[in-house]
């Protein structure tokens, strides 16, 4: 069997099946198996899979049209440009987490640039808090935009930290993220208080669990059966979990400092509402994505 046929047969079982985007699919799985990329696929139809390669590709293929996330057969996801390893004991990194970066980004502003523009000076050490890093995405993306910055990754799984440690060494960064095993923030609470007596972050930011409970029967297979419900759910109605985290990055953040969420379908009022019942939030502002959807919560420390 050469790559022309093989591919055509891959597309055609996962077509049968039903997968989602099943071309591309296909295409990921035999670039995966032949540790060759798309071009090359294209350019050497002819070529010859050898009898392993071919039994190989077909056994992933029958594995993604049992539901299995491409992801997590490959092994990698791409995130702000960057490779990310993921296994099942993470969440997959969506396109639409990258949001989440480029409005911290823009929060932070000047901060964010290590050298001040104006004096010539190095800008102050910035402190970043993540809850829920999952696979490191959003810490490693940020550490390496922010070369002046020194962030705090927490997750209440162990497996998937080793995962998120694995990206940061990947990407050089590992001197700069500590990777810390606890629920949301709570393992934080030693590091708040500077030597000036003022709290210790000036970011706080997360993608946190956020689906209902009752929802699950509605995702799609791929997400209900193969990744963590750690990640996935927020309890009853998915908003438990932001109630708890904007209490705790309330008392983490520096005045002045920035709360960045990702929010969930149909729960910005109401994260706007927790946010509105506690004093010491100021400035909320939500950004769409580019389907127009509510996706970025922005709130500053009073």
């Amino acid at each position: 069997m050469d790559i022309r046929t093989a591919l055509r047969e891959g597309m055609a079982r996962l077509r049968a099946a039903q997968v989602p985007s099943h071309t591309l699919a296909a295409e990921l799985l035999l670039m995966h198996t032949l540790q060759h990329d798309r071009t090359w696929l294209y350019t050497h139809p002819e070529a010859p899979l050898d009898a392993t390669a071919e039994e190989n590709y077909f056994r992933l293929v029958s594995r993604r049209a049992a539901g299995e996330p491409v992801q997590y057969l490959t092994g990698r996801q791409e995130f702000w440009g960057l490779e990310f390893e993921v296994t099942p004991a993470v969440l997959i990194p969506r396109p639409e987490t990258e949001h989440l970066v480029e409005v911290a980004l823009d929060r932070l502003g000047s901060r964010g640039i290590k050298i001040n523009m104006a004096t010539g000076a190095p800008s102050a050490p910035l402190h970043i808090a993540e809850a829920g890093t999952g696979s490191g995405c959003l810490a490693v993306a940020l550490a390496r935009e922010l070369p002046h910055a020194e962030i705090f990754a927490t997750d209440i799984s162990a497996a998937a930290l080793e995962v998120a440690r694995r990206n940061a060494a990947r990407h050089g960064v590992s001197d700069r993220i500590h990777f810390i095993e606890c629920d949301l923030l709570s393992a934080l609470r030693p590091s708040i208080s500077s030597s000036q007596g003022r709290a210790f972050f000036d970011l706080v930011i997360s993608n946190p669990p956020y689906i209902a409970r009752g929802e699950a029967a509605s995702l799609p297979r791929e997400v209900r059966e193969h990744e963590p419900e750690l990640a996935l759910y927020g309890g009853e109605t998915g908003l438990e979990i932001y109630r708890r985290l904007i209490g705790e990055a309330g008392d983490m953040l520096d005045r002045d400092g920035t709360l960045v969420l990702e929010l969930g379908y149909n729960l910005a009022n109401g994260v706007r509402a927790i946010l509105a019942g506690d004093p010491r939030w100021t400035c909320v502002r939500v950004t769409n994505d580019l389907a127009g959807i509510p996706r970025v919560l922005v709130a500053e420390r009073v």
